[in-house]
């Protein structure tokens, strides 16, 4: 077939031989690839007479979306939540680092700190697209200080707020700009909580509840003015009750206004949730489920102490404590050890396993219309895998920026 490059000169690559995950399904069909964009083949071999300038053979893989991940609170050394000088190369050795775990876009996340740590780290994170340098950054997460003191985890109870008169005034003054903020975790049983939620909701911030002793009455009252997301579901939270079932009552809830949907984070290391716990959320609620690593300073290094904002923590295995505690914090699992820990303890499908890491948390934020799927026009995010979903290759915008056998784990 001719090549006829009136609409683009940039090249077009075919990637053959592969099971794409397109509408929830596994399809064994080729992907075509242009200018970090996923071409419709049909409008390609019709409207332009095109075809493809390269071929890659993916050996029967799978070819899924990039993983998103929301709750990260650093990774390899770096502590989103300490205020450094090179705080840019920290955040940029992340970034480069979990390429190798399949996440091509994430929300550097920061615990309960100090108004000084946000006044100073929050200037130095903006969001920028992925790459060869490293996942994209999609905004900051900021988890706290407005949280209930009851259900702090792992966050200093001294840095801990209340709303006070001027609520949204106070949470501005706190954080010193909302400018790279994406996700607001906060306790929706707090005195002036309401209007706060609806002040974030007017600046398109996603609202999350969290490390909160809320009802179920005042969870529901959250997500009625505007709260989409629970962050690590069943972790720092009152614990199920069958008269008050809490916050995790809203994955059942009656009372969630038409067309919005609540998603939920979900810590799948093994640690943090029981299998049976996990199996009860995802067949409760399986579209609204998010997966995310919550992982800390320590993930990617040994056994031994670590920071966690104000924080020190001693890293065990998999286990994460807050130093001559039990009090768990944060994780050191990546989202590629997640994905396959929810798939084997739930038993759901591969695709729904991998959508939980990129589908999900791309509606949570608004941004499915070109990240988290594989629909053409979207952004060329994608994963190469194998059958037991272990990442193969990373690409962004149709990039090669990582792969197994050239750069090892």
């Amino acid at each position: 077939m001719p090549s006829n490059k009136s609409v683009s000169d940039a090249p077009i690559v075919q990637f053959t031989n592969c099971r794409i995950l397109r509408d929830h399904q596994l399809q064994r069909e080729d992907l075509w690839v242009r200018e970090g964009k996923i071409l419709n083949p049909e409008k390609l071999f019709f409207d332009e007479k095109g075809s493809a300038d390269v071929q890659l053979d993916c050996k029967d893989g799978i070819i899924a979306p990039g993983f998103i991940d929301v709750q990260i609170n650093g990774g390899f050394g770096v502590d989103f939540s300490l205020a450094t000088e090179d705080f840019k190369s920290g955040i940029d050795l992340v970034s480069q680092k979990i390429l190798s775990h399949g996440v091509t876009s994430f929300c550097p996340t920061l615990v309960t700190s100090p108004p000084s740590v946000y006044h100073q780290v929050l200037p130095q994170i903006s969001v920028r697209n992925g790459g060869a340098h490293g996942a994209g950054i999609l905004g900051a997460h900021l988890e706290g200080p407005f949280i209930s003191k009851e259900k702090k985890g792992a966050h200093p109870e001294h840095c801990l707020r209340t709303f006070e008169a001027g609520a949204f005034q106070d949470l501005l003054a706190t954080y010193g700009s909302l400018d790279c903020v994406r996700i607001v975790t906060l306790a929706p049983e707090m005195k002036r909580s309401s209007e706060v939620i609806r002040e974030l909701i007017k600046r398109g911030i996603c609202v999350s509840l969290g490390h909160s002793v809320a009802n179920l009455s005042q969870a529901e009252e959250a997500v009625q003015h505007g709260a989409t997301f629970i962050t690590h579901l069943f972790n720092a939270m009152l614990p199920f009750h069958h008269r008050d079932p809490g916050i995790v009552g809203l994955l059942t809830s009656d009372k969630i206004p038409a067309g919005r949907r609540v998603f939920y984070g979900m810590i799948s290391d093994g640690i943090h949730t029981n299998p049976a716990a996990l199996r009860i959320a995802h067949r409760a609620h399986p579209k609204g489920l998010v997966l995310v690593t919550d992982a800390i300073a320590g993930m990617g290094l040994a056994p031994g102490r670590h920071t966690l904002g104000q924080q020190v923590v001693e890293i065990d295995g998999l286990n994460t404590y807050i130093a001559g505690t039990k009090t768990l914090s944060g994780s050191v699992a990546t989202m590629d050890t997640c994905v396959r820990h929810f798939q084997e303890a739930t038993g759901c499908s591969v695709e729904t396993a991998l959508e939980a890491a990129s589908l999900h948390p791309a509606q949570l934020l608004g941004i499915e219309h070109k990240k988290g799927t594989l629909n053409y026009d979207s952004d060329a995010d994608f994963l190469m895998l194998n059958d037991s979903l272990y990442v193969q290759a990373t690409y962004i915008a149709g990039e090669e920026v990582w792969r197994q056998d050239t750069l090892g784990m």
